[in-house]
């Protein structure tokens, strides 16, 4: 599916620009922590509107949004999938409906701190580079993550790497902050987790360089509702694989 964004938005930053923030939230279950994630991120004050996908979920999250949506909160923009389509599906549904010239994407899950917004994007709004990474290996605070997983991320990221001719740390965080030209166009056909190196398989076939900063990490537990599994990784590397070699 091809991203579109408002072409009215869409426009390059110059140092010292103030660009507004979308920050988009996919959401599938997350009945305890999607009241909580909105908050911190109104706290934070700097974005301009956040846009939540709720994917389908069957827990009572969508109740809780309808009960937002009814009390029309300026900065709220919720749309609802019918069915579970997984992340990458929410995130192109997401895209399409954000009206900012800076998209964020933020997980519901709490694992990720808003307040790390502002060195997110920084580099964006001086001019370093359009597309800004939230890194969890690169020094900043972080609850210890299952060492199997932290193995899979490293090895994703070494191919990523090696395929891209890039110098990452993280390349499946959450936090992907970009221009909203970037997906201007952009064909996903990631519907779930897989959207990660396809996003950043992408960015970097056009030539854009990430530019990453040190984020803080708190992970969950399976028992506590997290959902990416060991069966996503090889799908991620097929998925790096593939997009190296096919336009």
């Amino acid at each position: 599916m091809a991203v579109r964004t408002s072409p009215t938005t869409a426009t390059a930053a110059t140092p010292g620009q103030s660009l507004k923030l979308s920050v988009i939230i996919p959401c599938y279950n997350e009945l305890h922590t999607i009241e909580p994630i909105i908050e911190r991120v109104r706290t934070v004050g700097l974005a301009y509107e956040i846009v939540i996908v709720d994917d389908g979920s069957t827990d009572g999250t969508r109740d809780i949004l309808h009960r937002l949506e009814a009390e029309s909160h300026p900065d709220l923009r919720i749309v609802f999938h019918e069915q579970n389509g997984g992340k990458g599906a929410a995130l192109v549904t997401g895209f399409s409906y954000a009206q900012g010239d800076i998209f964020l994407i933020q997980d519901a899950d709490l694992e990720y701190d808003p307040r790390d917004y502002p060195k997110l994007i920084a580099p964006i709004q001086e001019g370093i580079s359009p597309v800004v990474y939230g890194s969890r290996f690169l020094g900043g605070p972080r609850k210890a993550m299952n060492f199997w997983n932290m193995i899979a991320n490293k090895l994703l990221t070494l191919a990523t790497n090696i395929l891209y001719n890039a110098i990452l740390s993280d390349m499946e965080t959450c936090y992907k902050v970009f221009r909203s030209d970037v997906v201007q166009g952009m064909k996903i056909h990631a519907r779930g987790f897989e959207f990660e190196p396809e996003f950043t398989a992408k960015v970097l076939k056009q030539g854009i360089r990430i530019y990453e900063v040190p984020i803080s990490y708190n992970g969950r537990e399976w028992s506590e509702g997290k959902k990416i599994k060991w069966t996503d990784a090889p799908i991620a590397l097929w998925t790096l694989l593939k997009y190296r070699f096919v336009n």
